[in-house]
């Protein structure tokens, strides 16, 4: 019995010492995504231009790195708030911990060289080497075009600057661990010429992540079988409850029976100029779509995005919209 006894305990402390050296591997060596690229970016009007397209239109990152009105539908930006960071991020809305979006202003970023830039949205690494938790989607922002993230930081370092102290982000165990092995090494893809429909919408779906929200997830981890089935929860400042639409071509529950013109209407009805977001009461429906953002892509680039969704596997779901809380906030 001794003897089964002290076998036992070599191997329970063989699994401590290996479990321990798991851990301490990946807090010491991850994420390893190789070095900051030793780049100098041109900041031509050519390249601000096109980053304000993909930052305010596709990429939408001013999204999360500013102030949105609630009491508006849609939650358009709060002027003066732009790139100054701040938005929570955490339990309540199914994150493993609590995360704030940075201040991307020059307040925030001037100590940031433009390799450093490009290595943090492309991989989710900071300055210092700690690994971001993906609320910024940089798995899909590093399959992007260099030029296109390029274009991006040449766009926000022409923000004016803004003064905000953003808390620190923590994510809860065992993610704390885990955060670590997240991040990979950028992959830019070449941007797929216009006339290739099907290529530049599928560039453009995953710039501006619509996968992200338009997929139901388990443990924080996407339903690869659900892609674009809709039906993600959101809950909403008022403690209502948003699901996201189903976007793929099942003709009964997604965009199946959706003409070219329905789609890109819907979205540019929200950038006509005599639009204005009407106020919304607790309780009553919201969305966190920013449709007046991504209401100002290009036609052109709106079509390539219905296309591609058309060229998907229909999935069969019907998603309730929007559940009123039984408590408001």
């Amino acid at each position: 019995m001794k003897k089964i006894l002290k076998i036992l305990g070599y191997v329970f402390l063989g699994i401590i010492v290996l479990v321990s050296g798991l851990l301490l591997y990946v807090k010491a060596a991850l994420p390893n995504v190789g070095t900051a690229p030793d780049i100098k970016i041109s900041y031509t009007p050519e390249k601000v231009e096109r980053g304000r397209y993909l930052a305010n239109c596709v990429t939408v990152c001013t999204d999360c790195h500013s102030t949105r009105d609630w009491t508006k539908f849609a939650g358009p930006l709060v002027e003066g708030t732009l790139g100054k960071g701040g938005e929570r991020f955490d339990q309540k809305a199914g994150f493993p911990g609590v995360y704030y979006s940075k201040n991307i202003t020059p307040f925030g970023i001037s100590r940031y060289s433009d390799g450093e830039l490009f290595r943090l949205i492309t991989t989710g690494v900071t300055r210092e080497g700690r690994a971001m938790f993906p609320v910024m989607p940089y798995a899909h922002y590093g399959k992007m075009d260099k030029e296109d993230i390029e274009s991006i930081i040449a766009y926000i370092r022409s923000f004016k600057p803004v003064e905000s102290k953003i808390p620190e982000s923590v994510s809860d165990f065992p993610m704390n661990f885990i955060l670590n092995t997240i991040p990979v090494k950028a992959d830019p893809q070449q941007k797929p010429p216009v006339s290739d429909e099907l290529g530049y919408g599928r560039y453009l779906v995953n710039a501006a992540s619509c996968i992200e929200c338009h997929t139901p997830v388990d443990k924080g981890q996407i339903i690869e079988k659900l892609a674009f089935g809709g039906g993600r929860e959101f809950a909403m400042p008022d403690g209502s409850i948003v699901r996201s639409a189903n976007i793929t071509p099942d003709p009964a529950t997604g965009i199946g029976s959706w003409t070219e013109e329905m789609f890109v209407k819907k979205f540019t009805s929200f950038a006509d100029s005599s639009y204005q977001p009407p106020t919304v009461k607790a309780g009553e429906f919201n969305t966190i779509m920013p449709w007046n953002m991504y209401g100002r892509m290009t036609e052109r680039d709106l079509s390539a995005i219905y296309k591609y969704l058309k060229s998907l596997q229909p999935v069969k779901n019907k998603v309730e919209k929007f559940t009123v809380s039984a408590v408001q906030y």
